[in-house]
């Protein structure tokens, strides 16, 4: 009988460990699922995208870390060696490594296209805002001017502009941030006037809260979601338009490195020497098509 007991004590026992030993298989199913849905949401396009985003931020930083070359002294009986082990994307017409240029041209290319960047949207979403807040005459007359703007074509005003204030990637960058204001200032404006229609705006306005409190606490945080990712685009054109103006001559002067200017440098020998265009072409190409990618993805974030 003793025997008996003890076996059935042990069952008992068992049995007790059953709930435990499911919950802890359930648990380990769930962290498991949950893990696999994380990396089915994971896009390898916004990776890359951001991958390539972040090496040319690191390039702008930090360029001493990636190449041991000057970007503007060369290297003696070394003009136009194609790439190789020494040279990994080979040397211009002076014997300067191609690599070292374009790495030292991010930060001047990325530096202007921040600044030209910063001035639209500083501007621009500062009169959007004015615009579709006051409404009235005052809507009317910023954004007859945001017309005016929007007609003439971006390039040729920002190559008057930079006629006027002088040839140096810093007018040019603040040249392509004047022509992008107009965008900045009617996207902020649509969002503004949209926000303010809604809902739960009116029902802060009969709540009594005052027209400034009411602009900071819902108006403003809902509707620069757009005007951010569309910042975000307009970091890629600034890019490509400032790389435009240093291959037309407009940007940094030689013996500055910066993408437009690569490019520029090498059309003469581009029977000879491919890569001195070809390779500054596709990274602005890369950098370009990343930054639209990632602002695809706050704009669908935003939805």
């Amino acid at each position: 009988m003793t025997g008996l007991n003890t076996i059935g004590r042990s069952l008992l026992r068992d049995d007790a460990n059953i709930p435990v030993k499911y919950s802890q298989v359930s648990r380990q199913a769930t962290s498991a699922g949950h893990v696999l849905r994380i990396l089915r949401s994971i896009k390898p396009g916004l990776v890359l995208s951001w991958l390539v985003m972040g090496v040319v931020v690191f390039w702008a930083l930090f360029p001493q870390w990636f190449t041991s070359y000057s970007a503007t002294v060369g290297v003696a009986r070394q003009q136009l060696r194609a790439p190789s082990a020494d040279h990994w994307l080979g040397t211009d017409a002076l014997g300067r490594d191609l690599l070292a240029r374009i790495i030292y041209g991010a930060g001047n290319s990325l530096s202007g296209a921040l600044v030209a960047v910063g001035v639209g949207l500083m501007v621009g979403t500062t009169l959007g805002i004015v615009a579709g807040s006051a409404r009235g005459r005052i809507d009317g007359a910023i954004m007859r001017g945001v017309d005016v703007l929007l007609s003439i074509p971006q390039l040729l005003l920002s190559l008057s502009i930079v006629i006027l204030l002088g040839f140096g990637i810093v007018n040019a960058a603040i040249a392509v941030g004047i022509t992008s204001i107009a965008s900045f200032a009617r996207l902020a404006r649509s969002e503004v006037v949209r926000v303010r229609a809604s809902d739960y705006v009116e029902a802060a306005f009969g709540s009594g809260g005052t027209f400034s409190r009411v602009l900071l606490r819902h108006i403003l945080p809902n509707s620069l979601t757009s005007v951010i990712a569309f910042a975000a685009l307009q970091l890629g054109w600034a890019i490509l338009t400032i790389s435009t103006l240093g291959f037309l001559g407009y940007g940094a002067p030689p013996p500055t490195p910066e993408w437009g200017l690569l490019i520029a440098e090498g059309r003469n020998y581009l029977a000879r020497a491919w890569w001195l265009t070809t390779i500054p072409g596709i990274v602005v190409i890369l950098v370009v098509l990343s930054a639209n990618r990632i602002s695809q993805s706050f704009g669908k974030a935003k939805a």
